[in-house]
């Protein structure tokens, strides 16, 4: 490689290590040496060289009232000190930041405590006085809905930003709130169980999708990944059908076995072996056997066996009853997580990009051209959302506490407003509407060519 060429990597790996943790850092640095290994077996020339000889196409970011700053127009480098100038006026991570963070981990078990609490009283109060069947499943359902938010609240409140290492800096904090000792191994069962198995997730979330994102190594890219219902023939209405049946059961029939994918392909990538595109659910493959040995199985028979079997003394119908109530609990989750989650990064107005950024303030720039905001207000409002309606400031700064984010907000907004940069803040019902317009094919990403 050219000194051009090593000093752009450099300055990559540089901005890269200055916001995420040594061990992030250290598998984006071996990404970066295969591909550009990679990019030396197939082209003579660098996306350097090609900058200088080859101008690249811009679109114009517009809404229809404001035409905003064009990408190669933005003033990166102030765009870098701006941003980074707010998190360092909020001061080190202490033990308001974590006690924050306990609050919302007591709300989230609160609501599958009273969701189990509802199911005791309603097969109790069957067997004792009749509960018309009306009466016990009015309160299957808001039992199903406390479960089913319980659930998404552990994930999105808790496990998300302890995963990124956002509390690992508050002194004397108790290992398991820290990156490395959250849900591992044993401990998976008590403060993290779900679908996915959480070291395959955080690679795939924190390394994958925070640090490609918008690009062709990102794995949540909707539109990609929904390119056989979008070139089909399958008539619109029926496409908004399916999707809306996938959102029921996303976690399992996407999540589970993707982030399984991108964990194995890290390996892969190592020993210079072709990647799998393919999802490998059946147990009969190598990939099968681990998907259903430690991502189905340990979540399945938790949440639809050993859960409902505490039941039992109150009669066989009540473990039938209380199994039932868990599914229900389980499609809610699916759903309410599929809403906040999915929106994110994925409508008509959100970019994509076709090469990797080549400076910090590059990657501050295309976390916002590619993330949206829901509506902000109280800790109530936040922990429904997940604190997902912060997904700007989320992904400018990945490794802080939620608290930070709320208190970065309207900071960042007015940096934008600075730099010309649209700030894209919705509901979240009316982003949802906008992201299965992309999945069904009825709108498109917008791209930045050449860059």
């Amino acid at each position: 490689m050219s000194a051009i060429e090593n000093k752009a990597l450099e300055d990559i790996l540089e901005a890269r290590e200055s916001i995420i943790s040594t061990e992030e850092a250290e598998e984006l640095a071996a990404q970066e040496k295969i591909l550009k290994l990679n990019e030396e077996i197939e082209h003579k020339e660098s996306f350097i060289q090609s900058e200088q000889t080859t101008r690249p196409v811009i679109e114009e970011i517009t809404s229809s009232t404001h035409v905003y700053a064009r990408y190669e127009d933005v003033d990166k480098e102030q765009l870098q000190r701006d941003l980074e100038e707010i998190k360092a006026n909020l001061g080190p991570v202490g033990e308001e930041d974590y006690q924050h963070l306990l609050k919302l981990e007591r709300w989230g078990r609160g609501a599958t405590l009273s969701g189990f609490f509802l199911i005791y009283m309603a097969t109790a109060l069957e067997i004792s006085i009749g509960l018309s069947t009306f009466g016990f499943w009015t309160l299957g359902i808001v039992a199903a809905v406390l479960i089913g938010v319980g659930n998404v609240a552990r994930w999105a409140n808790v496990a998300h930003p302890i995963l990124h290492g956002a509390y690992d800096k508050v002194p004397n904090i108790p290992k398991q709130y820290t990156k490395s000792g959250f849900a591992r191994g044993k401990r998976r069962y008590i403060d993290w169980l779900d679908w996915i198995k959480p070291e395959a997730w955080e690679y795939e979330h924190n390394i994958m999708h925070h640090y490609h994102l918008g690009e062709d190594d990102d794995p949540d890219n909707v539109e990609r990944n929904l390119q056989w219902l979008i070139q089909s023939n399958i008539p619109m209405w029926l496409r908004r059908v399916i999707v809306y049946m996938f959102a029921a059961v996303w976690k399992p029939v996407y999540y589970a076995p993707n982030t399984l994918r991108i964990l194995e392909n890290k390996e892969r990538r190592k020993k210079r072996l072709s990647e799998i595109t393919e999802y490998q659910v059946s147990p009969f493959t190598e990939n099968g056997k681990e998907l259903w040995k430690n991502f189905y199985l340990p979540y399945a028979l938790v949440k639809f066996a050993l859960l409902p079997l505490l039941f039992l003394p109150l009669g066989t119908s009540a473990v039938l009853s209380a199994l039932i109530i868990m599914l229900m609990a389980e499609v809610y989750a699916n759903l309410h997580s599929f809403l906040v989650i999915v929106p994110n990064h994925s409508a008509g107005d959100i970019y994509q990009f076709s090469e990797p950024h080549k400076s910090q303030g590059e990657f501050y720039l295309r976390q916002i051209m590619g993330s949206v905001n829901y509506s902000t207000g109280s800790d109530l409002i936040d922990f429904s959302q997940g604190f997902l309606n912060y997904q700007i400031e989320h992904h400018l700064f990945p490794n802080t506490p939620q608290s930070y984010q709320q208190k970065m907000q309207p900071l960042v907004k007015e940096v934008c407003r600075k730099h010309n940069i649209e700030y894209r803040q919705e509901s979240v019902f009316k982003r949802i509407g906008m992201t299965v317009d992309l999945m069904v094919g009825k709108s498109k990403l917008l791209r930045v060519d050449g860059i």
